[in-house]
């Protein structure tokens, strides 16, 4: 996939989106949906680009200010998500091939809503399975996302895109919004 891919499969998740609003790419690596998200944002957005490899959120900074002259409003953490940060209330959250590292999702998505403001969104991007492998252990299809969703105290998802892939039956994005 590339940039335009990755706008893809996130934009239409931003399509309501007001000024000075904060939002976090937990699991952000290099900055692949960093990247994107800020293409989809308003400019006065606060990003959080949390994970646990310095040398990857180093090069998401390089990638960052090249592409936007600027890392204003770009945060990176060296942190694991799935433990306790020291955020402010966020308006979202975007989980792009994250959260399938985790055996017991529905414990991880009642921690990732604490983070978040009434109303806030959660944006996943999952490979369209439940079956995985050594690479992406635990991931998880729309379907079973649903499911999550409802246990774990979000709304109910929507499918906001697909892409297709050779590796694991393609990718899906979904949103859905913490129930409060």
């Amino acid at each position: 996939m590339n940039h335009t891919d990755h706008v893809n499969l996130i934009k239409s998740a931003f399509l309501d989106e007001t000024p000075n609003a904060s939002f976090a790419d937990f699991g952000s690596g290099s900055g692949s949906f960093t990247l994107a998200l800020r293409e989809v944002t308003d400019s006065t957005t606060t990003i959080y680009a949390v994970d646990k490899d310095i040398s990857a959120l180093r090069e998401l900074e390089k990638s960052f200010a090249s592409r936007f002259h600027s890392t204003s409003n770009l945060i990176v953490l060296q942190a694991d998500f799935s433990k306790p940060l020291s955020l402010p209330p966020l308006d979202g959250i975007l989980m792009a091939n994250s959260l399938h590292f985790f055996k017991d999702k529905i414990k991880v998505l009642r921690h990732i809503k604490s983070f978040l403001k009434s109303n806030g969104k959660l944006i996943v991007v999952e490979y369209n399975v439940d079956k995985g492998n050594v690479w992406v252990p635990y991931p998880f299809s729309f379907s079973t996302f649903e499911s999550m969703c409802n246990e774990s105290g979000f709304d109910a998802p929507t499918l906001l895109a697909v892409h297709s892939s050779g590796f694991l039956n393609g990718f899906y994005s979904a949103m859905t919004v913490s129930s409060q």
